[in-house]
């Protein structure tokens, strides 16, 4: 007789209990989530208003997670998978759900972040810009492969799905380009005829340049087109990844940093100058920062071969980023686009001291972004506008840009 599932004091499930339990939610990380008895349970691939069997496999203290078994009574919403590799591969969430319900599910989320983390419960979330592209959007790929065994290499490809270390082979991705995936196809057959070359394993760069022409070395020059304005920037530097939506992107951003009457602009964290070019028109004057040296030298290069004259670029410290900004804090707008971990204490102790008339927050992690808005209510700026871009369909990323105002009502 088999033994039973080990169950340990307190614990919720057994390890490896199968349950039956209905999804009603979906977690930012694009998780189902279920409830037994009042107790979460989170399970990957499974959608709201689903009836699915899980194999719980850890519980935590508040929470436990469970295998996707099978699904006895699926959503309306739920389609076939693009990718044979869904489910498989860590790189996607959504590609079971229609597109439509991807951004609704994408938009509650802001709106639930918004009022755990900002403390705003009645704030209104624009519908998600959806991307023109929904697959072959991606610019820019990185697989990798471990260390070769026995002469011969293993998985290329990225993490398996709820793993931090297996790979899964990749041979194509659908949601990357076309000629990253034709790129893709030769590049794994000439690391698996040279193993020898790479003895500890590597990470592959892939990055589409203007034209479809495909860089794999970091330091080669890729060229991207926004609208009216030409960049040049070094394959393995930043750049967003998804060219169909940056116009649209990039506009809208121009837009909001224009709306508070500003006639200057700074852009806080400025790269190779996407938003300081592309809102130029829109200002008297424009102002990058940059603590990235290369960048700064290519946010130059982008501004004189665009014949933008009246944008200017500077290297900036973390211990002083505003030192060298001489426009008048309440004629100005700052753009700013932190890392995805939001901007450090530091960072906005400055932004604050500076006090500029109005902000743009770009961020690809709006969990970090609703988090500092608490400070930013704090300094007596208003919500006025929160609008979510999809820039990574399929997925569970995305682009939020939300737009305070100085003393303004909220939005």
């Amino acid at each position: 007789m088999p033994r039973p599932p080990k169950r340990f004091r307190d614990e919720p499930f057994a390890y490896h209990q199968e349950i039956e339990v209905r999804i009603d939610n979906l977690t930012n990380l694009g998780l189902g989530v279920g409830r037994i008895d009042g107790w979460v349970v989170m399970i990957p691939f499974a959608l709201p208003g689903e009836l699915v069997r899980a194999r719980v496999y850890r519980n935590h203290k508040n929470y436990s997670e469970a295998d996707l078994i099978e699904v006895l009574e699926a959503s309306a919403d739920r389609i076939d998978p693009v990718c044979p590799l869904f489910t498989t591969c860590g790189g996607c969430q959504y590609q079971n759900l229609t597109y439509e319900r991807q951004l609704e599910w994408k938009r509650d989320q802001v709106g639930s972040l918004l009022q755990r983390l900002a403390g705003i419960p009645d704030a209104t979330v624009d519908p998600v810009i959806p991307s023109p592209l929904r697959y072959g959007y991606r610019s820019k790929i990185t697989p990798h492969f471990q260390q070769p065994r026995d002469g011969e290499v293993g998985p290329i490809g990225f993490l398996q799905a709820g793993q931090r270390f297996k790979l899964v082979d990749v041979p194509q991705c659908p949601i990357a380009s076309e000629p990253l995936n034709q790129a893709l196809t030769s590049i794994r057959a000439q690391v698996r005829a040279q193993p020898e070359a790479y003895k500890k394993g590597a990470t592959l760069l892939l990055r589409e340049s203007d034209g479809g022409e495909v860089r794999t070395r970091s330091e080669e020059i890729c060229e991207q087109t926004v609208g009216s304005i030409s960049f040049r920037f070094p394959a393995g530097g930043f750049f967003q990844t998804n060219p169909s939506i940056l116009p649209a992107f990039v506009d809208h951003v121009r837009h909001e940093a224009a709306q508070s009457g500003a006639r200057f602009l700074v852009d806080a964290y400025c790269g190779s100058g996407l938003f300081a070019l592309c809102c130029a028109s829109g200002f008297e004057k424009v102002a990058g920062i940059e603590v990235n040296e290369g960048s700064l030298l290519w946010a130059r290069e982008n501004a004189t071969a665009n014949g933008i004259a009246n944008a200017s670029f500077q290297a900036g410290s973390a211990e002083a980023i505003f030192a060298q900004i001489d426009f008048p804090p309440e004629a100005t707008a700052v753009v700013i686009d932190p890392p995805r971990k939001g901007c450090s204490p530091e960072f906005l102790e400055q932004l604050f001291a500076f006090g500029p008339k109005s902000v743009v927050y770009v961020s690809c992690d709006p969990a970090t972004q609703m988090r500092d808005l608490a400070s930013f209510r704090e300094h007596g700026y208003a919500l006025t506008r929160v609008q979510p871009f999809d820039l990574f369909p399929q997925t569970r990323h995305l682009e939020c840009v939300v737009s305070l105002v100085r003393g303004a009502t909220a939005g």
